[in-house]
């Protein structure tokens, strides 16, 4: 059922001394993220206790932490699945990460420090060098929004953040794979990177709401033509 890429991922070092559930946990949430526990997939107990190489109690509390993230839901008569997101839900996450990330990008104006900024400015002109790699594009992006969470200076926004992106894995693959959005998604970061260095909270603003308004649009496309088989 999972990989062996994932059956290892909290293996060696020092996550060989995590709590079995919380080896459960890191590996399950991994292959979530990666798409290879997809939307829908039922969760057998004793086939991922067999595939992670645990008992099935500390699967089981792994299980019920992932349900509390909303990764999970345990539904009547089928048990335990991946949460499968519908249109409404996808929208709700999307009109929810739009408010944060404008949030952060106003917040991230006034209060990240000169250095900050250099940094959310590298991490853009990687963009490029990623753009004909959409999983280290994918990778990359995500840096770009955690290092400007954080940019804000506000840890309940950020804890916010940190639990809506949690519920982005069960979107699916990534939209930068769709032509043409790795360089639109660049120039929106760009000009989101010069909003900050202007200090320009409400322009910051607007640029951070319309780039996940422009990502919820190429969304959408994708999520119709997964569930119409296309």
């Amino acid at each position: 059922m999972i990989s062996q890429e994932f059956a290892g991922a909290a293996e060696g070092g020092q996550a060989a001394s995590l709590p079995r559930s919380e080896r459960a946990y890191q590996q399950l949430r991994a292959a979530i993220q990666a798409g290879q526990l997809s939307p829908g997939t039922r969760l057998r107990e004793v086939e991922l206790a067999e595939s992670l190489g645990l008992s099935r109690t500390p699967v089981r509390e792994a299980l019920s932490r992932l349900e509390s993230e909303g990764l999970v839901v345990n539904e009547p008569n089928r048990g335990m699945m991946v949460t499968q997101l519908d249109a409404s839900m996808v929208s709700e996450l999307y009109v929810m990460r739009e408010v944060l990330e404008g949030t952060a990008a106003a917040l991230a104006a006034r209060h990240a420090t000169d250095v900050e900024i250099s940094l959310l400015r590298d991490i853009v002109e990687r963009d490029l060098a990623f753009a004909d790699d959409p999983d280290r594009l994918a990778q990359n992006n995500r840096l770009f929004h955690e290092t400007l969470h954080r940019c804000a200076h506000n840890r309940y926004l950020l804890k916010n953040l940190r639990s809506l992106h949690e519920s982005m894995a069960l979107l699916g693959r990534t939209t930068l794979a769709v032509p043409g959005r790795a360089r639109s998604s660049y120039e929106e970061h760009t000009a989101l990177v010069e909003a900050l260095e202007k200090r320009d909270p409400a322009q910051a603003e607007q640029i951070a709401r319309r780039h996940i308004q422009q990502a919820y649009k190429v969304r959408l496309s994708l999520w119709i033509q997964e569930q119409s088989g296309s």
